[in-house]
């Protein structure tokens, strides 16, 4: 298996399990210590967890929002700018998740190289 797909899995499992007991920057612990521990190269670094992150919490709203027919997204997203579109509502915030889990990523990897000299 590749170091992509493996750091894809493992962050996305790390991250749902933190969810748990801690807040949103859970994604963040999460990222950075998939980032420090398996390690990728170049622009990867940042798109894994993005794209993980962005997965789980696309997913995670998804499954919470169609409990209850998407009523609270619905209104979310009049007070937003998204046109009261629900979907696009999950879409920013797996962005938004996305990229605070990338940063975090980009610190991991760069606590790494740190640690390695």
């Amino acid at each position: 298996m590749s170091k992509n797909i493996l750091n894809f899995i493992v962050t996305i499992i790390v991250a749902y399990v933190l969810s748990l007991v801690l807040p949103w920057w859970s994604v963040m612990v999460a990222a950075f210590a998939t980032a420090l521990f398996i390690p990728l190269k170049k622009a990867a670094v940042f798109f894994v967890p993005f794209l993980a992150i962005l997965v789980l919490w696309f997913v995670y709203s998804f499954v919470l929002s169609s409990g209850n027919d998407y009523i609270l997204a619905k209104r979310i997203a009049v007070l937003l700018p998204l046109g009261g579109n629900p979907y696009v509502l999950m879409l920013v915030t797996g962005i938004v998740g996305g990229l605070a889990a990338g940063i975090a990523a980009v610190f991991g990897k760069q606590l790494s190289l740190v640690l390695k000299k």
